[in-house]
Formats: C-alpha cells, structure tokens, sequence
C-alpha cells in the first residue's frame, strides 16, 4: 500500500482527536447498532417474551431522530404476514423491488436499480455473497433472526459509502431485546401441489447478572417451490395474444403465422435452511458495555428443471432436458465490540469475522423420448466460491450531550475471496475451465473518517463528515495477476429541522460508490465474448463507479404511533463500467491483411447516468370499530433515470428500472376475540432490459398475501398467512438478434432484423402457512 496515501487518510482521525470537543453518539457506535424502541431512542429493553410474541398490537415504522435519511422497522412489523427471510419482509417497505422468480426474494433492488448498488450490511457490517456483482441473496437471512432492519437512505461518514441507491442493515436480535423465550412450530404447505414443508425455532434471552445479559435462538425451515413455465418462440414478431396464463400446448400462441416453437418447463426448488444466532453482553462504568455474538446460515437446496419442447404447428416432440443442482452454502459471522468510557472520552472497539461458502453442482441430461425413458447424462457443472473477510473499527468521541460533537475513526477490512467454475463434458470426456469465474482476490481497505456534529437545539442538527476510503487490490486469473490501488474522499452532509414535536424535515447530500464486479476485474482472456467472433478480456484496473446523492424529506408523526413521510432523491453516477471495443479479431491472426471477423473489447470507465425519484410511505393506526384498533399502511415510489446504451448508444432507462412500486395493507384487531386478522396486496409497473443481443419487456401481476391469527391466552398464537392469492404471473417478452460479432448483431438490431421473438410466461400458485407460537 501506498504509505502516504494512508497517512494523509489517517489525518482525518487525528485530527478529530485534536479538535475535541465531541464525537455524535452514532446509531452504531461500536460496530453494531443498540436496539431502538418504538420512538427511535436507544435503549434496553425490559420486555416479557409474550408481551412482543402474543400481543394484540400493531407495530408501525418507527420514529428515528438519526441526522441522515433512515426508514427503521421492528420484526413485529412483519411479523403476523410471518415472512419466512429478509427477502419476504422487504415486499413492504417503500422502494425495494425484485426481478426474481415468483414466490422468489433473493436480490433487492432499492430504487429499481440493478442489486449491485443495494449495499446489505447485517449489523453495520458487510455481507459477503456468492454473486460476482457483490450482491447479497437475503433470502437466506431468516425473518426468525432479525430484531429490525434499517434502509440507509444516505450514509453518514461514519458508515461505508457503498450503496448508490441506499444500504439495507439487518440488525439481529440482541440480548438486550427482551427477557424470556419462545418456540415455534410451523408448515408451509403449497397450494400447487399440496406437500407440505416443516419449521421449527426457539430461543431464549436472560440475565445472568445485573449488567450481564444473553441471548441464544435456533432456527430450522424446509421450504419448497414449484413453478410452472411456459416460452413460446416465434420467427418475428407474434401477432395473437393470449391473455391468459397460457395453456400449455392448447394456447392461442400455437395457431400464430410466426408460430416456430413451444417449450413446458417445470421447476422446483426444494431446501432446508438450518440457522443460529447468540450473543452475551456486559454494562460497565458511566455507559461502557462489551458484547460478542454470532449467527451462521447453512443452506441445502435442490433444484430440478425439466424442459419438453414441441416444433411446429404440429407440435411434434422434439427433445427433453434436465437440469439437477446441489446447492450447499453456508454464511458465518462471528463480531466483538466495546464502548470504553475514559472520563469525557469514549473509546470504541470492534472486530469479526465474516464468512461465505458455496459449494454448487449442476447435472443436465439430455433425451429424445417424451416419457424421459432415454435420459442421458451430458455435463456436469461444478462451482466454488470462498469468502473470508476480517474487518476492525476503532473510534474515540466527545461530547455527549452537548451541542457540538465530534466522532474520528477508522474501519479496516482485510477480505481474501476464490472462485472457480468447470465443466464436464460427458461425451468428449473433457473439462473446461471457466475462467471468468476461477479468480483470487486479495483486498485491504483503510476507511479513515471524521464526524462532525452541530445540535444548538433540539430542534436542529447539521451533521457533516468525511470518509476517506483507501484500497489496495490484487486480482489472480488464470493468465497471471495484477494490482490495483486507489484512494477515495467521500463526504456528506445531513441536516434536520424539527420545528414542532411532530415535524422534521431533513436534506442529505453524500457521495457513495459501487465498487466493479468481481468477473470484470479479473485478468482472463474470453473467446466468443461477447459475440461468437469477439474476444473480451478483464481489466483489473476498474475504478469504483461514484454517485453524488441528494435526499429531501418531510416526516410528521400522526397520534400516539403513526407516521407520514415522503423523500425526493436524486442520484448522479460517473465512471459507469461498460463494454469498449479496442481492437479486431481477424480471420488469421498471423496475417494482418486478413478479414476482420470480430472485435477485442475490455470493461472500461466511460458512461454516466442519473436517476430520481419520489418515495411515500404512511402507517396510522385508526379506531373506526368498537372492537379493537385498526392499522393502516401504505406506500409508493415513483422512478425515473436516464442513461445511454453502451452497445447502442440509445438514451434509456437502467435496466429492470420500474416506473412504479407500491404497497397497501391493513391490520384489524378484534379485542374481545383476541383475534386479529389483515392483508397487503403489492405491486410494480413494467421494466424494460436491454442487453446487446436482446431485449426484455417484464411485468408482474399484483402480490396479495393474508393472515388471521389466535391468541390462546397470555403465552399462544396461533396464526395462518397466505401468499401469492391471486396466483401472481411473472410475464416476460424477448426479442433477440443474431450475428458471429457484435458489429453483426447491432447491424441486425439496428435493422429491427429479428432472429427469435419470444413469449415467456411463469407462475408458482399459493403458499399457506400454518404457524404456533408458545413464549415463556
């Protein structure tokens, strides 16, 4: 590493050591975040188990005071639609949409940008994955684990600066939440098929002294889904339309002029998710505290695809495939930290361990009877990904309580991730490696920052500080390694205007960033890439795609819980990485007179785009009955961006980007029958994608889910959630172009000169759940 450029970052901490007097009592302030009460202050919570797991009482967002733009919603807001992930939970908060499979919530895409610039954090701290984009699947994340989680709409200094379209930070639960435990029995049963999947927890939190506390909890779920699809492909264009889900080889798409082909795919995923979490922690002194905790995440997870496809207006049978894959990861952390008060000063500490594994095989048969009676064995595809990451905070403040505050610190993170792919190929007997996927790479980051806060009242706060991120990366390929290193000054400024006890205001200006993908910066040569003809090669010195950010918003409580809030954001991104041709591929390398057949190209920092847009959210609750209280939720987000197509050069929106996404629900309680029931119905308008050799037009049908619940006494719930009651269909319209490079292909493009249009159509049924809680 560059020793000076750590030293002029590093400044940054001195120098707010130096300043003294005052550090802003973060929202995280030791590498984990405290809990938060329903009026957004931090506390400890004395909290029977049955009074949070069986009670009448409907949550709503909670209420943050926090300088910098953050939605906070408890597990309880979620929890009687008993989401089964993080993924589940998402669906009702303000922004977030998914372009997944349905009854799938893998990848959030906050603003409706692409996943790679959500940034996840599980308690203040990164996540690794198994996507090459650095993304995170959080539904692998357990709903049973979380206490609540934060959408960061801007960062503060002293959070990273990843997240151009905002972080996501799953707080798990701590020790400090509640006293007491439960347990919990359920089954998901799905409504296509009928076979049901078995769940179980418990946990428990207690005292073992006065100012020692601790936590434990297991969690066990099976869960299983299978889908339906349908593709019919066309020469050009079709002109019939079958507005239904369409019925197999009885559809109207059969009878089109253009009718070539039609394909009937099932899929079933079918896994178990196996997960824990404990913590213990310690008060000492005037506010010092020690805790250390963990959770792990092991996944098994099959995945089988059959795929009949019929030709021709006569549908004759024209071949088989299958697909089975074994899918066994696993995520691990392990986290430290303390709050040590030295007089006037507070010194924090924190340190962990975060850990990903993947371990994926995939078998494809092939067969020429429909009975699947010949099925034979053709490849077998093996996939390894390993991600350890270590990471150390250290901070010291001053000046809690008063009205100037500084905060001066410094993150560290120390991450080594390998990968590899091969293919066997049965009948030649032969593997091939993938190189785009067999990578090391070796990343040191040194985020010195400086934290400056100003509360002359209680009614103003202007928060601003400085992040200075310095990385030092290594990248191995299969054709050697190369170094990259760069340093980065990334500031914020928030501030926050409360004129009344139920009004604030609030504007943020920050700089964050989207860091390459893994794929991209590693150092390979690819034939056929990206057309049949082309060469493209990795290119290590990608640069961190930065976006200046502005938030404003308005919030005013309504009652004794309620809330309204809308925000308006704006995002400028520079040094959006795209494909760049660089040279050509001739007919015969070794004579440069030859035929150009192709093209060289590389990833590069060249294009630039922006995105805004409007975010509403509401949650009230209102006594309308005489029997108990009603909740009200709603929320809307209206997008909108612009960017130029690398391969066309087309002004566009980003890619999956929908127009629209909302969410409405209620809660009714029925006091006298301790009953309480609800329902949420959501939804997103369509999205376009555009690929170089293809375009996607993708719409949703709307999601509606319901529950009623029981509670049996002071310790019992009983409750059924549905899910997908109108059996939504994922819809989506293909046109491709052909060509041996991608000169051929944008010619084709350009000329509307289509090779295969396609109609694709998906849909999974309803999932119930049947689930018993018992607390003690």
């Amino acid at each position: 590493m560059n020793v000076s450029r750590f030293l002029g970052g590093a400044a940054l901490a001195v120098l707010a050591a130096s300043l003294m007097p005052g550090v802003a009592a973060a929202q995280q302030e030791s590498g984990q975040p405290a809990a938060a009460t329903q009026d957004g202050e931090n506390g400890e919570a004395e909290q029977r188990a049955n009074d949070i797991i069986v009670t009448g009482e409907i949550f709503f967002r909670n209420r943050t005071t926090d300088p910098n733009p953050v939605l906070s919603y408890d597990l309880e807001y979620f929890q009687k639609f008993e989401p089964v992930s993080v993924g589940e939970m998402l669906k009702r908060v303000p922004g977030v949409t998914f372009t997944s499979d349905v009854l799938e919530y893998d990848q959030p895409q906050f603003r409706g940008l692409p996943p790679g610039y959500t940034q996840v954090l599980i308690n203040g701290r990164r996540a690794p994955g198994g996507e090459s984009d650095r993304s995170f699947f959080v539904d692998r994340i357990p709903a049973e684990l979380v206490e609540r989680i934060e959408i960061v709409r801007a960062p503060r200094a002293d959070q990273p600066s990843e997240g151009a379209a905002g972080t996501l930070n799953i707080i798990t639960k701590e020790s400090a939440s509640f006293e007491g435990g439960f347990a919990k029995a359920g089954a998901l049963i799905n409504g296509r098929d009928g076979k049901t999947r078995p769940s179980g927890a418990v946990a428990y939190a207690g005292h073992i002294s006065d100012s020692t506390d601790f936590w434990g909890a297991l969690n066990y779920q099976e869960r299983r889904n299978p889908k339906k699809k349908v593709s019919y492909r066309f020469d050009d264009v079709a002109v019939t339309d079958d507005k239904r889900f369409p019925d197999g080889l009885n559809s109207k798409y059969i009878s089109d002029p253009e009718f070539n082909n039609f394909e009937a795919q099932s899929d079933t995923r079918d896994g178990s998710d196996l997960s824990g979490s404990a913590e213990i922690s310690t008060r000492f002194g005037d506010g010092g505290h020690f805790r250390l905790g963990g959770f792990f995440v092991d996944t098994d997870r099959n995945e089988d695809e059959t795929s009949l496809t019929y030709e021709g207006s006569d549908l004759d049978f024209d071949g088989v495939e299958t697909q089975h894959e074994e899918i066994d990861q696993q995520t691990y952390a392990v986290t430290g930290d303390a709050l040590i008060p030295l007089g006037d000063f507070k010194l924090g500490v924190a340190g962990g361990w975060n850990a990903y594994r993947d371990h994926t095989d995939a078998l494809a048969s092939e067969g020429g009877e429909e009975d699947q009676s010949d099925l034979e064995l053709v490849e077998v595809e093996s996939t390894r990904v390993k991600d350890d990451e270590f990471t150390g905070t250290l901070f010291l403040r001053y000046g809690d309580g008063g009205a100037f505050k500084v905060k001066g610190g410094i993150d560290l993170l120390s991450k080594k991730r390998t990968g590899s792919n091969s293919v066997f190929d049965v009948e030649d007997d032969e593997t091939e490696i993938n190189n785009a996927a067999t990578f090391k790479i070796d990343e040191k980051r040194y985020d010195p920052y400086l934290r400056l806060t100003f509360e002359p009242t209680s009614e103003i706060s202007i928060d601003a500080g400085l992040r200075y991120e310095i990385t030092d990366r290594d990248v191995t390929g299969v054709d050697g390694t190369a170094s990259y290193n760069t340093s980065q000054l990334n500031p914020s400024l928030h501030l926050r205007y409360a004129p009344t006890a139920r009004d604030q205001f609030r504007a943020s200006v920050a700089r964050t960033v989207r860091r390459p993908d893994y794929d991209l910066i590693s150092p390979y040569e690819q034939e056929e890439s990206p057309g049949d003809d082309d060469i493209s090669y990795g290119n290590p010195s990608l640069k961190n795609e930065q976006s200046w950010g502005a938030d404003v918003g308005y919030e005013r409580r309504l009652g004794a819980k309620g809330i309204v809030g809308v925000n308006f954001f704006y995002r400028d991104i520079k040094d959006l990485i795209e494909l760049v041709r660089v040279g050509d591929v001739l007919d015969d390398e070794d004579d440069p007179t030859s035929d150009v057949i192709g093209g060289r190209f590389t990833p590069r920092n060249i294009g630039d785009g922006q995105t805004w847009g409007v975010e509403v959210d509401f949650s009230t609750p209102i006594n309308i009955f005489g029997f108990g209280e009603t909740g009200l939720f709603a929320n809307y987000t209206y997008l909108d961006s612009k960017t130029n197509d690398p391969a066309t050069g087309e002004e566009r929106r980003f890619n999956n980007q929908p127009h629209h996404i909302y969410n409405v629900g209620f809660i009714q309680n029925v006091a006298p029958a301790d009953l309480s029931f609800g329902a949420t119905i959501s939804g997103r308008s369509s999205a376009f994608e555009s690929n170089f050799d293809e375009t996607v037009n993708l719409r949703y049908d709307p999601d509606l889910e319901a529950f009623v619940e029981k509670r049996i006494g002071k310790h019992i719930v009983v409750r059924f959630s549905a899910q997908n009651l109108l059996d939504r269909v994922k819809k989506e319209d293909f046109r491709k172009y052909d060509g041996d490079s991608l000169t051929e292909i944008l010619a084709a493009r350009a000329a509307g000169d289509i090779d295969e249009y396609e109609i694709e159509r998906e849909h999974a049924g309803p999932l119930f759940q049947a689930t018993l809680r018992a607390a003690f």
